[in-house]
């Protein structure tokens, strides 16, 4: 029965991304790049200083804040179990497929996330939030359709997602020698989904903090590891690349089985590592307090470089520049550990396993606080009920702990469906509402070459002020 299941989303899966995502993906992507006149690259440098702006008032949430929750829900596990398995499954070419989609991807990023600026709503203490859903339903009016987007979002990250993160820690533990195939996932499962659920129910903020505090220096020393190993293995760069782009280009092998190419693999990790276009940043983004919507918009696309063209790539140059073998066999955190391995010894291992235990719980939360945003909208704009989210809660525990159990394939294609089925309703969405994103960016390069700070006014492009919560 759990075969058959298996084998079915399978198939969904396969359906999904070829032909139908590689299609949106990369027609919206490259048409929003025209449209923007290639924003995402030509304004990087200026994306760049305004992470740094503060915002207007002395309680409100600026870009950088913004950028940081966004980027946190991006950076995880798929950091590094993502690019392990898209390389052992689809070869070093779903690296170059992987840059390529983060780059067109920015582009969308920049829409999704200047639209949940325009169309951002004031709660009754002046703050802002929204979303997707909030300009789906307010600038489309489509409520049932946002209301479809929600609860696409609530499987993504209550199951999908969290399925997924928590097998992908489990996993880091088979490199080492006291692992068994039974008592172990199950002890895994026990411990984070435990700690996670003392974190919801009020008795871990201790934990929260601590935690978001050394992800961050996680991130950082990484990279810093990653690029030890690679000056280690120097002599084998040009290998590297070469084996890259010559994989990357192998059309004959990627038409004689597309699904599982390094193109589809590519763009499923990349995908699911930077979350461009599938509408889970818009949440965070709306919540900052800027001047100008194309301020957070230019921003977010700082958030998917960091995530993909730094984090991915640390991951895979580090992988594939160690000469370390790459198969189905070590696909996930056993390959990544193999070649870090080949510097640091067994104590290489250990320290992935640490980086993972930490991406993964403050992946997990961060989740759940995208699940509560859309559990609110759901419930007409209010909190549910405490009896309700005790309920939810328990259910999101109980698949943290299923999630270390779940085959790898399972997990992956689980999470791969309710993930698409968020950017098919997001992408088109965005693609219909562009005009005013880009209107945006106009009128605020406008009133740059100006010597102004640009400062938005519905009126702008056309809106009607009294139809939004900001820009009067």
């Amino acid at each position: 029965m759990f075969k058959a299941i298996a084998d079915f989303l399978g198939s969904v899966d396969n359906i999904m991304y070829y032909p139908i995502l590689i299609i949106v993906l990369a027609a919206a992507g490259l048409y929003f790049t025209f449209r923007t006149k290639f924003a995402q690259i030509r304004l990087f440098p200026e994306a760049c200083r305004l992470i740094m702006e503060k915002p207007a008032g002395e309680q409100k949430v600026s870009s950088f804040q913004a950028l940081i929750v966004s980027t946190a829900s991006r950076v995880g596990t798929g950091n590094i179990v993502g690019v392990s398995t898209a390389i052992c499954l689809g070869g070093p070419g779903a690296c170059f497929w992987m840059w390529l989609m983060c780059i067109i991807g920015a582009a969308s990023a920049f829409i999704e996330s200047t639209l949940a600026q325009i169309f951002k709503r004031k709660d009754e203490n002046g703050n802002c939030y929204g979303g997707p859903a909030y300009y789906i339903e307010h600038a489309l009016h489509k409520p049932l359709i946002a209301a479809l987007f929600c609860v696409f979002l609530i499987a993504t990250y209550a199951f999908g997602f969290n399925l997924l993160c928590s097998y992908n820690l489990q996993s880091t533990f088979e490199v080492y020698s006291f692992y068994h195939s039974l008592w172990t996932p199950v002890i895994i499962g026990i411990i984070l989904a435990a700690t996670v659920g003392f974190c919801i129910f009020g008795g871990g903020k201790r934990i929260i903090s601590t935690t978001e505090k050394i992800v961050p220096v996680m991130g950082i020393l990484y990279v810093a590891i990653s690029l030890v190993i690679i000056a280690a293995h120097i002599p084998n760069i040009p290998q590297m690349f070469g084996l890259i782009f010559k994989d990357a280009f192998n059309f004959r092998a990627i038409f004689g089985g597309l699904s599982g190419s390094c193109l589809v693999y590519g763009i499923k990790r990349g995908l699911y590592s930077n979350e461009a276009g599938v509408g889970s940043a818009p949440n965070a983004s709306a919540s900052a307090d800027v001047t100008h919507p194309a301020k957070q918009g230019l921003v977010q696309t700082v958030s998917v470089y960091i995530d993909t063209i730094l984090l991915c790539t640390a991951t895979a140059f580090m992988c594939l520049s160690s000469g370390v073998g790459y198969s189905a066999d070590v696909s996930g955190a056993k390959y990544v550990q193999n070649a870090i391995s080949t510097v640091f010894g067994q104590a290489g291992p250990v320290f992935i396993t640490i980086a993972m235990v930490l991406f993964a719980f403050t992946t997990l939360l961060g989740n759940l606080y995208y699940v509560t945003n859309a559990l609110t909208y759901l419930n007409k704009k209010r909190t549910p009920s405490a009896k309700f989210m005790l309920g939810f809660h328990i259910v999101c525990i109980i698949v943290i702990f299923l999630g270390a159990l779940m085959p790898m394939d399972f997990a992956w294609t689980l999470a791969d469906i309710t993930m698409g089925f968020m950017t098919l309703i997001n992408i088109p969405c965005c693609f219909v509402l562009s005009k005013y994103a880009v209107g945006a960016l106009r009128n605020y390069e406008k009133q740059k070459k100006a010597g102004q700070d640009p400062v938005f006014h519905a009126a702008d492009i056309g809106l009607n002020p009294d139809e939004l919560s900001f820009w009067k």
